[in-house]
């Protein structure tokens, strides 16, 4: 049953219809779906997976998305950088975006963790947590990242709303205001030399030995850049918005907000399962087409690039989706 279908429904019986109900009445739908072969399977429901899904959608490929419902942004207040929606909340960006890809018929969704991948003589199958087993042709890894956070209180509390990765997502809402830089070594000298033109209150917490080279202690200086070696233990603050920072060693810095440069792993282990090559920074390798090492296997958004922003996640699933269809119709053609 379309989406479509299940609003004549609502509207013929008559009962009170939302924007959001015939969505959930859909994705309920169709995790009970008897079709179990795909063009394409997507894995990963967020910006990314959903701009792929809209391509391939507008092409009339039967696709399936898989999607848990867990984005790696789900606190952050807002969005920005990204035309038409900046300010928006990563939810409502979200909502408006899978309401209109579900007005493709040719895409299903399932709410649902693919757990395991593997190749077979259809292509691809992917098993899920409930045990649903699904096949295709080809295969899209928007399976996102996950940031690891280190063993600070309050750290994660304050992830994505006043401790924050990037300039262009949130540099503009905390100008101004006393900022800490939360890394090491090269790390911190780019975020420095970013964050200074946003503002002219900057320490650096290196939490150990600093990591630079004269030329860039130099610069540092110059541009009145301080240095704190400690190592912190806590992160004071009040829902999520930074107040202070406590060290180690009992003393505390008053900072209004933070950069910070942490590690992350694959969201997914099925990149791995099926063989597809890391970079050196943990990404999935692709290539400009958003192909990875392994053949009909596709990646895009935050798990194969360094620019994670929703805009360039929305851009490269736009190519994945087109890229894909392109095969499909080689092969086909």
């Amino acid at each position: 049953m379309t989406r479509r279908e299940i609003i004549k429904l609502f509207e013929a019986s008559g009962l009170a219809l939302t924007p959001s109900r015939p969505l959930t009445l859909f994705t309920q739908y169709n995790n009970k779906m008897d079709k179990k072969e795909f063009e394409v399977i997507i894995i990963g429901g967020s910006y990314a997976g959903l701009s792929t899904a809209m391509t391939l959608g507008r092409s009339l490929r039967e696709t399936l998305v898989i999607d848990a419902g867990k984005p790696c942004n789900q606190q952050t207040p807002h969005s920005h950088n990204f035309l038409t929606q900046d300010g928006s909340t990563p939810k409502e960006i979200s909502e408006i975006a899978k309401s209109q890809v579900t007005k493709y018929d040719s895409v299903r969704f399932y709410d649902g963790l693919a757990v395991s991948g593997k190749r077979s003589n259809k292509g691809f199958e992917i098993t899920t947590s409930k045990g649903d087993i699904f096949t295709a042709k080809k295969l899209i890894l928007a399976t996102g990242i996950k940031d690891l956070m280190p063993d600070i209180k309050g750290f994660s509390e304050c992830w994505g709303i006043s401790v924050v990765h990037c300039t262009y997502c949130h540099g503009y809402e905390i100008r101004n205001k006393k900022t800490a830089i939360i890394a090491n070594g090269e790390r911190a000298f780019h975020l420095s030399s970013l964050v200074n033109n946003l503002t002219k209150e900057i320490t650096i917490i290196t939490s150990d030995k600093k990591d630079f080279d004269e030329n860039q202690l130099a610069k540092l200086k110059q541009h009145n850049i301080q240095i704190i070696e400690k190592e912190i233990s806590e992160i004071k603050h009040q829902n999520g918005q930074l107040e202070k920072i406590v060290f180690k060693d009992g003393s505390t810095e008053i900072f209004e907000c933070a950069y910070a440069s942490i590690p992350f792993e694959q969201n997914s282990n099925i990149p791995k399962e099926l063989g597809c090559k890391l970079t050196e920074n943990g990404h999935i390798e692709v290539s400009f087409m958003q192909k990875t090492t392994e053949e009909d296997i596709f990646a895009c958004g935050d798990n194969s690039t360094m620019m994670r922003s929703v805009s360039m996640a929305v851009s490269s699933g736009t190519i994945t989706g087109a890229m894909v269809n392109h095969e499909l119709t080689q092969e086909n053609f």
